[in-house]
């Protein structure tokens, strides 16, 4: 079964090797992993990339052919026990073949491990249902070729096999894959259409958010948008991102000002509730308690997503429906909130 391996980088271990005989001249990140065989190779090329590995004193790639003579130092985490990632958690399949799975993620799911989420994600979820997945450079997110937020919900990829991995990887990277996204945002967009293109780089005060920044100031990102329905204080929007920078679309719909419903990063984080769609003391059948909120996460959905399916060659499309509680609110808007 496989195993995600958890490491400790505050506790770190040294190891030297000297190259003296020809049957050790082979790539560096396969021989590291055959003189320490409880680290993965996917984990080796890790550390090479972060510059724990030096070679004669200096850094190098995993691809490095070792000489004759070479000295190289390793310095390599802890091992924390392995942890069996698999966990019998339910998914939603939208489709799955040989190639691929589209599963449609539901909100309040994290994708990958990550400390404080070892084995309830979407990962581990996956790896019950299909047994196995494809290494990818993180072992954490083995099969997976792109991610979408902890609460965002709706159509994800993974990849079955390295090779579909590795055509599905490329055409993320040469952006021929298509996604779609709806929004509920607040207020009122003035335009049917239009392309945000702000450039986006890491919030200077608070590392884990993202913001917008002068052009050439940080890495280009572009959605464009069309809204699907207006309602009084919110609109539905379709909104489909040309580049995949982290957030994008949050940061976009924010620095236009309208952020997503419920955005605790990017708007005002409040949750809704019945009365503030439909008036104090409304009830509604549909809301059994009005104290619960109707949503109380950033109302952002994965709606679609095109790409050529690495086994066939053809062009395809998935759809997830949207999440129940961007739904439900959908529907009270509708009845609520229509324009004068």
């Amino acid at each position: 079964m496989p195993k995600v391996i958890k490491v400790d980088y505050g506790t770190l271990a040294r190891h030297t090797f000297k190259i003296h005989k020809e049957a050790t001249l082979q790539r560096l990140d396969i021989y590291i992993h055959k003189r320490l065989p409880d680290y993965s190779r996917t984990l080796v090329q890790k550390l090479i990339k972060e510059e724990r590995v030096t070679v004669n004193g200096h850094p190098t790639k995993p691809s490095y052919v070792i000489n004759m003579g070479d000295e190289i130092e390793v310095v390599v985490p802890k091992l924390i026990e392995p942890q069996v990632v698999a966990s019998d958690i339910p998914i939603s399949i939208i489709h799955e073949d040989d190639q691929i799975i589209a599963i449609n993620k539901p909100p309040d799911f994290v994708v990958h491990p990550a400390a404080g989420h070892w084995d309830d994600t979407l990962v581990n979820a996956l790896l019950h249902h299909l047994g196995t997945l494809p290494e990818t450079d993180d072992i954490y997110k083995p099969g997976l070729v792109h991610r979408i937020d902890k609460d965002t919900s709706g159509v994800i990829l993974a990849a079955k096999t390295a090779k579909a991995h590795a055509a599905m990887t490329k055409q993320f990277q040469d952006r021929t894959i298509e996604k779609e996204y709806l929004a509920i945002v607040a207020g009122e967009m003035p335009l049917d259409e239009d392309v945000i293109d702000k450039d986006m780089d890491r919030h200077p005060k608070d590392f884990e958010r993202m913001a917008v920044v002068k052009k050439g100031k940080g890495k280009p990102a572009t959605s464009f948008y069309q809204v699907q329905e207006r309602f009084r204080g919110y609109t539905l929007v379709l909104v489909a991102p040309k580049t995949g920078r982290t957030h994008q679309i949050r940061v976009h719909l924010g620095s236009i000002g309208h952020p997503c419903v419920s955005d605790a990063a990017y708007g005002s984080g409040k949750p809704v509730y019945l009365r503030d769609l439909a008036g104090e003391g409304a009830t509604d059948p549909r809301v059994p308690d009005p104290n619960v909120p109707v949503l109380e996460r950033q109302a952002l959905h994965a709606f679609r997503i095109r790409f050529t399916h690495p086994g066939t060659g053809e062009r395809v499309q998935y759809e997830a429906p949207l999440a129940g509680d961007m739904s439900l609110m959908v529907q009270l808007l509708r009845d609520y909130r229509r324009p004068d």
